[in-house]
């Protein structure tokens, strides 16, 4: 091996050196750290008893009239009655200490996502949690695909024409600042109590970033292209078509799974407005009976879909856009 080659690998192995391409198995072992890590936190606060474990799990409420088994007390409202009990020479309360009902434990939570699908929904006529997350999907989907054909060319356009920008920037950086949420009351006047609202938040939570964003990604197009271009008697309409969206297809395809992560973070918002439906039901559902394992498992589950969809997504883009080094991380 030439000393250029051991060079190369040191630095692929070198976890802390600056802008250097990491090897195949470093990139595995560290985006699975970046999992275990939390999970391994989460683990121990839940399975060993003397880290945190606020509250007390009573077993035997003793002489204590308002305590009851499977009851969540504070430590010190526990140790208060266990004193006057002792105190009394009275029955004593017993129980092991518990973190509170909010977080369950981990293998609560496994369990959560096979019985999340298998138990039929509390009421009759309510959706099942696949229905819950296929609405969901669908709006997204919707409210992302208004926004990018609306989004995507007037970007393109504002980022190749200064003329043009400047007579829509302004307005859209001013309106980028307004709470998409907050228009939710307008667009249920507007479009009703159902789906339409819901897309509606979407749009308007991404649209006009995604035009400020795809119109930077533009400018960044080497300036060089177009002198090459109109020096070969390139026409504007023509630069547009054969230089301007060629020259921006990675960038732009990179920035479009960013927006869509974007979208996702709407959703919840979203589907609170007018009737609750999808997803968001199902969490304010569990939650209300205090089904908190549940409620872990959907929220895991809409980062599952997210991350799933985005490396799907990285994947096709290292198909389309081989040259392309950045999609390559």
């Amino acid at each position: 091996m030439t000393a250029q080659a051991r060079a190369s690998s040191r630095s692929r192995n070198d976890w802390l050196a600056v802008r250097r391409e990491l090897s195949t198995k470093s990139r595995w072992t560290l985006g699975i750290g970046s999992f275990l890590l939390p999970v391994l936190i989460w683990c121990v606060l839940s399975y060993v008893p003397f880290v945190w474990h606020p509250q007390m799990l009573i077993g035997n409420p003793g002489s204590v009239d308002y305590f009851q088994p499977g009851m969540r007390i504070d430590k010190a409202t526990f140790n208060d009655e266990l004193a006057q009990a002792r105190a009394k020479h009275a029955a004593l309360p017993t129980g092991v200490p518990a973190n509170p009902v909010y977080l369950p434990a981990p293998h609560e939570v496994l369990r959560a996502f096979y019985t999340a699908f298998t138990t039929p929904p509390a009421t009759r006529d309510g959706p099942w949690l696949h229905q819950s997350l296929w609405h969901s999907i669908q709006v997204i989907f919707w409210g992302f695909v208004i926004s990018s054909a609306i989004g995507v060319p007037l970007g393109i356009v504002c980022g190749t024409y200064s003329a043009l920008a400047r007579l829509q920037e302004p307005f859209i950086e001013f309106f980028r600042y307004l709470p998409a949420p907050a228009f939710g009351a307008l667009m249920v006047a507007i479009l009703g109590i159902y789906d339409g609202p819901k897309i509606a938040i979407i749009v308007i939570g991404t649209f006009f970033q995604q035009v400020l964003i795809v119109a930077n990604t533009t400018r960044k197009l080497d300036y060089g292209l177009f002198e090459a271009a109109m020096t070969l008697g390139t026409k504007k309409l023509k630069l547009l078509t054969h230089v301007v969206i060629p020259g921006v297809l990675p960038d732009l395809y990179r920035d479009q799974r960013i927006l869509l992560g974007w979208a996702w973070t709407y959703l919840i918002v979203a589907e609170l407005v007018g009737t609750s439906s999808g997803i968001t039901w199902y969490i304010t559902q569990q939650a209300r009976y205090e089904h908190f394992d549940n409620v872990y498992a959907a929220i895991m589950m809409i980062g599952i879909i997210g991350l799933g969809t985005d490396i799907v997504l990285a994947f096709f883009g290292r198909k389309l856009f081989p040259w392309d080094r950045t999609l390559k991380a």
